[in-house]
């Protein structure tokens, strides 16, 4: 049995694929896959989405430089979700953060707890 086939994409074609900090183990970001960007993955150890908005298939960092090498990859219990653990070249928020989840609820409010790199 493929490793594609075990993978149970929703109506869209898509899988959530979460990026995690192989080091760290710090959640950096959540994309979106398809069977392309999976493979593309696969054959090249290096991160690939698809994006929704532009409705195309995508590398991390293809412009900013900014790659997820694949260490590791995980699907969970149900097959509906991957997780990448990568190691990741600057930042991987398009918010020039290191991470994507630089919010945090605080006291009901959301709090911003990193800055930009520089």
């Amino acid at each position: 049995m493929s490793l594609l086939s075990q993978i149970k994409f929703n109506e869209a074609g898509l899988v959530p694929a979460i990026a995690q900090d192989a080091e760290t183990g710090r959640v950096l970001m959540m994309a979106w896959m398809n069977e392309e960007a999976f493979e593309q993955t696969l054959a090249t150890g290096f991160a690939h989405y698809y994006s929704r908005s532009r409705r195309k298939q995508w590398k991390k960092g293809e412009s900013s430089g900014h790659v997820q090498k694949v260490i590791d990859m995980f699907l969970d219990c149900d097959g509906d979700t991957l997780l990448l653990k990568i190691g990741q070249t600057g930042p991987a928020c398009h918010t020039n953060r290191k991470s994507c989840f630089y919010q945090q609820q605080q006291h009901g409010e959301w709090v911003t707890i990193e800055e930009p790199m520089k």
